[in-house]
């Protein structure tokens, strides 16, 4: 059953093939099984799951349920769950439970009907580019044990390719959905800023973090995702904006659909075979009646920079409240207030997390904000007038999402800079607000490759329908890692 799509999952359920409480179970024995090897898991929540799925199956029975009801989905632990511990990889959370749901949270489960399988190992506090930065220990990529997934929704991509869950949740603030979708042959995708609400999703850089979803295809994950959007008004930047099925539209031509390629993505430092992969995509894509434009994006290679300027100093503020007082981890035998806050937030905090804290207070200190943070935001406008200029000479924009394959566990954690540039494809969508995903499209050494399509706002029914024809055509996105068939 996991091999099949959400699609014929659902299908499944309504003509009575198996019912949610055994597609639930068959799932969760999955988990028992495999993910020992894979770390993806920091919660499985199998009784609550079980119980979620037999009130799927009654809403089956009498008729009244969704297109979506009875189909398991893993939730990364970022994301707040009633009763559930909500840690976000964090030992500072680590004994957290969530009084209330996050919205996503509401949507997906209360209001689709889906079941929680568990919450997905993470970055500490979504803050980094391998998932090995958090507390309860690096997630591994089921494609090759020995090197990572991608972050910091590292967890969510492993269970997917794992066939763990037939989808996750995932929140991307710098590339952390699209990244590791490349890594392990999914395809992710982040919708427009403020489309999927923040309420219930543990902050990390504000005007950056936005959930969207990890799944096999294409069509999977518009179906999840239609069901993720919606204006909520406890989110001060959510988008009152009509919904949309984007199901529904994807099959549409793509004949006369004008693809530009950024010469600044396709320079030095992108690994050939890579590169050769993603071409082939683009010749693909030729051949089905898409158009070519050679466009630039000439603040694109400023977008690292200006990133980890604007992310840390973000991060510094939102991180602020963990201070050992109200909730999260409180250190043992401090004589003082400043004591207390000192120690609970060094044994807290990890040393990625401590990082940005440390860089964003000091890019927001006085006698530094208009040399750091307030150049970061001026370049970062340049960056948001590169995209709308060039979309106004093409559909979508192609690249590459990563420079390379999955790399080496460990081989990058005392290179922090090295780290960082994982993203540099991915992040200047953040920092302009627009919609990106990626999708497979081969691979290298018998890892995946991932191509990167990003589109002007709320055209994510666009990039959805382009990325499924071109599952329709091909078959990358359809191969398992060895050992999790």
């Amino acid at each position: 059953m996991h091999n099949l799509s959400i699609k014929q999952l659902a299908e499944g359920l309504r003509s009575r093939q198996f019912s949610s409480r055994e597609l639930t179970q068959h799932y969760l024995d999955r988990i028992a099984a495999h993910d020992q090897r894979l770390n993806s898991f920091i919660t499985v929540t199998r009784e609550q799951a079980l119980v979620q799925a037999d009130a799927a199956d009654a809403a089956l029975k009498a008729g009244t349920a969704g297109p979506l009801t009875g189909i398991p989905l893993a939730q990364k632990d970022i994301f707040c769950t009633r009763d559930v511990r909500t840690s976000c990889a964090s030992r500072m959370l680590d004994t957290f439970v969530a009084p209330y749901d996050a919205t996503v949270v509401t949507k997906l489960h209360a209001e689709a009907g889906m079941v929680m399988l568990g919450k997905c190992n993470m970055d500490e506090f979504a803050m980094g580019s391998s998932n090995e930065t958090s507390w309860y220990g690096p997630v591994r990529n089921p494609w090759d044990l020995r090197r990572v997934p991608g972050g910091s929704s590292g967890g969510s991509a492993a269970a997917v390719a794992a066939g763990l869950a037939p989808a996750a949740t995932a929140t991307d603030t710098g590339g952390s959905i699209r990244q590791p979708a490349a890594l392990t042959n999914l395809t992710g995708i982040k919708p427009t800023y403020g489309r999927v609400s923040r309420y219930g999703m543990i902050a990390f850089a504000s005007s950056l973090d936005q959930g969207g979803v990890l799944a096999r295809s294409a069509e999977d994950a518009a179906l999840v995702l239609q069901a993720m959007i919606g204006f909520d008004p406890r989110d001060s930047t959510s988008v009152q904006r009509e919904p949309e099925t984007y199901a529904d539209k994807l099959g549409r031509s793509i004949a006369g659909l004008r693809v530009g390629l950024p010469k600044e993505y396709f320079a030095q430092g992108l690994m050939p075979e890579v590169r050769s992969c993603v071409e082939a995509a683009v010749k693909q894509l030729v051949e089905m009646g898409a158009t070519l434009v050679d466009i630039s994006l000439p603040n694109a290679p400023l977008s690292v920079p200006t990133y980890y300027v604007v992310a840390p100093a973000e991060a510094s503020s939102n991180l602020a409240r963990f201070d050992g007082v109200r909730y999260g981890h409180r250190a043992e035998g401090s004589r003082s207030l400043e004591e207390l806050y000192k120690k609970s937030r060094g044994e807290g905090f990890g040393a990625e997390v401590q990082r940005r804290i440390m860089i964003g207070t000091y890019v927001l200190s006085h006698g530094y904000y208009d040399a750091y943070y307030l150049q970061a935001q001026k370049v970062r406008k340049l960056i948001y007038e590169d995209f709308r200029k060039a979309f106004q000479q093409c559909d979508v924009i192609l690249g590459p999402t990563t420079t390379d394959v999955a790399f080496e566990l460990d081989s990058k954690t005392d290179d922090p800079v090295a780290m960082y540039l994982n993203d540099i494809y991915t992040i200047a969508a953040n920092l302009a607000g627009i919609p990106a995903m990626s999708l497979p499209c081969g691979f290298v050494n018998a890892l995946p490759v991932g191509m990167q399509l990003m589109g002007d706002f709320f055209q994510e029914a666009r990039l959805l329908n382009v990325a499924h024809q071109y599952q329709q055509a091909t078959s990358s996105h359809m191969r398992t890692p060895k050992g999790f068939e």
